[in-house]
């Protein structure tokens, strides 16, 4: 979350990490994402997951843009983030290659 965050935010978005973390069912995870997020909201969740293993597999941006449709500037901030961010990227495509 970011530092300038207003506090409502901040504590939704840990309800919302907390609510994630307890579901161990992928059946439940994808309800509960399907009764939160709207079609499109899901559909560029997608997409930024997708572009970020193609960067982690060293894919160029415009092939990325290409396969994915997401444009240059989503390919470059999902980039920033993986290689600069968290860990969110990273951990989830770690997770993914076990």
């Amino acid at each position: 979350m970011p530092a300038d965050a207003s506090p409502e935010t901040a504590t939704r978005f840990d309800e919302l990490v907390q609510a994630l973390a307890r579901l161990r069912d992928v059946n439940v995870v994808a309800a509960f994402l399907r009764d939160l997020c709207t079609t499109t909201e899901l559909d560029a969740m997608g997409q930024r997951l997708q572009v970020a293993r193609l960067v982690d597999e060293g894919v160029s941006y415009q092939e990325i843009s290409r396969r994915t449709g997401a444009s240059t500037a989503t390919v470059t901030r999902v980039a920033r983030w993986l290689h600069h961010g968290e860990g969110g990227y990273g951990a989830v495509l770690k997770q993914s290659r076990r």
